[in-house]
Formats: C-alpha cells, structure tokens, sequence
C-alpha cells in the first residue's frame, strides 16, 4: 500500500472554537448561595412577624400603669426620684452603651440573636434597655423566640412614646437589686441607708452592675461574685470614656459603704 493521509476533519465553527468547557461552581459559591437564601428567608419572617406582632401587643402607653402596680406590688413609691448621674452612666456603659443613638433595638445584636435561634447558637445578648424593660414590665414570665420578639417590637414602640429619661426611670423604678430590693431608691437605702441622689461613683456602678443577675451577684450573699462583676462595670465605663483610669482605681479603692441589715433604710 501507498502512503496514506488522514482524512481532512471539518472545520470547527466560530461558535464552537469559542465555546469552552464552563468551570464548576466552587462548593464555597454554592454555600455563600444556600446561606444567603436562609438568611433571606429569616429576614421575610421576622418582618412578617414584626408586622403582625406590632398591631397584636399592647400599647406603650401602658408601661407607666404597669411600673405603678409592680411598684405598688412592692410596697415602694411611684414615680421614684430622678436617676442620678451615678447610676445610669455605669447602667448604661455595661448593659446598652448606643442608648442614646439607638431606636430602642441594636438591629445587628437582634439579628445575632436571631440567627443564634436559626442555628441553635447560644449567643443570647445584646438586649437595650429598651428591651429589657419591655421584659420587666410586659412578658415577666416568658420565654422563649416568640417573647424575644415581642420584646424586640415594645421596644420599638417605647422608644416613639417616651425620652430617653422617662426610659431610664421606669427602668430605674421596676428592675429588682437583689436582696429583696425592688426599684433603685429602696435598694440605694437598702445597701448604702441613703436615697439614690446620694450615690457614690462605686455604689451607683455595683447597683448598675447587679440587675443582670440579682441572685448571682447580691453583694451581701456573694461579695466575691459582686466585687468582680463591679470592677467589669468599672472596666466598662473607663472603655466608654466615662471614667479616666485614674478615677477608675480610685473608685475601685474606696468603700462601698454596705450598711448592716438593722441600718438600712433612708
């Protein structure tokens, strides 16, 4: 036989020299992907949720009716003195320092939150004031997703209805200081045996500190608890430009002036 030649093959088309093979979607692409749809489907709900919620809970007009009987409940007078300097700036500080910028809710803390709840995280902080009074005074005995959200919307709705101080006195007035103290004026007279206007820098920033946990960190049945959570509220107030270092250890280093039980009492 001859030398042979291959066959001439057709010409591939425009279309088909161009075309290339497309590379597969990466698996962090299609994780991005599934993730932002959830997130978007979290979103839809909450607002559907906000929407009906806001029409369903009660009207913020009813947290000073509210303050009156708890206050009334615990045998101490309302409306309480005015909130003194030296207990709102270290409240403040440690438990919602955006209070007086923020709309009554830390949208991103919410959104933690509610993502933790999604997942089955466990990052439950963030809550305003705002918020927590909603809990004191609306939803004392819930719990749960659904009194998170509820709380989320009152905030919103105390916010529209009252000043930033109208808010820190209700929440002055109804939160519980441990060792049977309800309201800021009974526990003031109650540790220290003087009225809330008298408070020292280190007094006001250990009662500030005790209404995240009465029972954990009542400075008479657990001084060493309460002592630690005052120097982080101490800590906090320096970070938000309240206190100087300096001031700082000195009010670490004064008394704190807790008064024995037959003392106490203005």
């Amino acid at each position: 036989m001859g030398n042979t030649r291959p066959l001439p093959q057709p010409e591939a088309t425009r279309g088909e020299r161009q075309r290339k093979p497309a590379p597969p979607k990466s698996r962090a692409r299609r994780y991005l992907k599934r993730a932002g749809i959830t997130l978007g489907v979290i979103v839809i709900i909450l607002a559907v949720s906000v929407g009906y919620l806001w029409v369903a809970t009660p009207s913020a007009g009813q947290a000073t009716q509210l303050a009156q009987d708890q206050a009334a409940e615990h045998g101490i007078a309302y409306p309480g003195p005015p909130v003194p300097a030296n207990f709102a700036r270290p409240l403040i500080a440690t438990e919602d320092k955006r209070f007086y910028s923020e709309p009554g809710v830390d949208v991103l803390a919410v959104g933690r939150v509610a993502w933790s709840d999604v997942t089955g995280g466990s990052d439950q902080g963030g809550a305003t004031l705002e918020q927590q009074l909603a809990k004191l005074l609306y939803t004392p005995a819930e719990t749960g997703f659904d009194a998170e959200l509820k709380q989320v919307v009152l905030a919103f709705k105390i916010n529209s209805s009252y000043s930033k101080q109208q808010i820190l006195a209700l929440y002055s007035e109804v939160a519980y200081f441990g060792h049977g103290y309800y309201g800021l004026q009974q526990a003031s007279c109650g540790y220290f045996g003087h009225p809330a206007a008298d408070l020292t820098v280190i007094q006001g920033a250990m009662l500030a500190g005790v209404v995240n946990a009465p029972s954990l960190d009542d400075p008479i049945a657990d001084p060493v608890s309460a002592r630690q959570r005052l120097e982080h509220v101490i800590t906090r107030m320096v970070a938000v430009g309240d206190l100087t270092s300096t001031q700082a250890s000195a009010a670490l280093s004064a008394s704190l002036g807790i008064v024995p039980r037959d003392q106490a009492g203005c």
